[in-house]
């Protein structure tokens, strides 16, 4: 995806496209080619951004920040320079509006069902969503802090008995950098997942190499689409992007991005 200057230039004056490399993405140097440059002063081309923006709404952001120097980006600006499709449109407004209710109520979408259930009790971190509660007719409580089915005793104000229930973890998973993997088509992910299977932080290491062999479990995984390794290379390979494209950061440390796959 690039920019069109004629096209810009016909309809939006304040747009400056420059040919400069990006600054959001390391390997996107060519001389050539325009790109734009933003409010705060970085120069992207249109598919970054679109990449950069979607990362910040799953991890419950509601408004875009440029991610080198953390000033905000207008909507407006970002609909025009990522080129966003209607679609897009429609699917960024929505998810804006909803992080937005979320932080006004506090609410937290419920693992079983994704229904949006409101915390009754700041005491303790164990929820009943009645929704499933009522479809399973039997309880069914979740953590607010890990967004994984409760383990444990209850009430606890602190963590529940699911590996990777703390704050640390959580925050590391929202805002560890993005890498580039060159092997797997110059793809962009989290530097840091947490295993699908067993909740346990893993840093990507310098091969760079999708396909990840948790050290604590033993499970293997795609780091790129979180799917376990024989469901990503059905469609796959090694060194080709995933087919389902990449997994959002994981706004817990756990598995419910992918549960019960194994």
């Amino acid at each position: 995806m690039s920019y069109d200057m004629k096209k810009f230039t016909l309809f939006d004056k304040g747009i400056k496209l420059v040919l400069k490399p990006s600054d959001l993405d390391e390997f996107d140097d060519d001389p050539d080619v325009l790109r734009a440059e933003l409010s705060c002063g970085h120069v992207t081309d249109p598919q970054t951004l679109t990449d950069c923006c979607r990362v910040q709404l799953d991890d419950g952001r509601t408004e875009f920040r440029c991610p080198l120097c953390e000033e905000e980006w207008p909507y407006d600006e970002v609909r025009k320079l990522a080129k966003l499709t209607i679609q897009e449109q429609l699917s960024f407004e929505e998810k804006l509006g909803m992080n937005t209710v979320k932080k006004i109520v506090d609410f937290r979408e419920c693992p079983g069902c994704g229904t949006l259930t409101e915390r009754m009790s700041v005491s303790s971190l164990c929820v009943q969503c009645s929704v499933c509660t009522a479809k399973n007719r039997k309880t069914f409580e979740f953590c607010w802090q890990c967004v994984r089915e409760w383990k444990g005793p209850a009430p606890r104000a602190d963590r529940c008995g699911n590996v990777g229930c703390i704050i640390s973890d959580q925050e590391l998973l929202r805002d560890c950098p993005l890498v580039t993997l060159p092997s797997v088509g110059n793809v962009q992910c989290p530097a840091i997942r947490a295993c699908p299977t067993c909740g346990v932080l893993i840093e990507l290491g310098s091969e760079r190499c999708k396909i990840m062999t948790c050290p604590n479990c033993n499970k293997e995984f795609c780091f790129v689409c979180l799917k376990p390794v024989h469901e990503c290379l059905k469609t796959a390979t090694d060194f080709t992007p995933c087919s389902v494209g990449v997994a959002p950061r994981q706004l817990i440390s756990g598995l419910a991005t992918f549960p019960n796959l194994w």
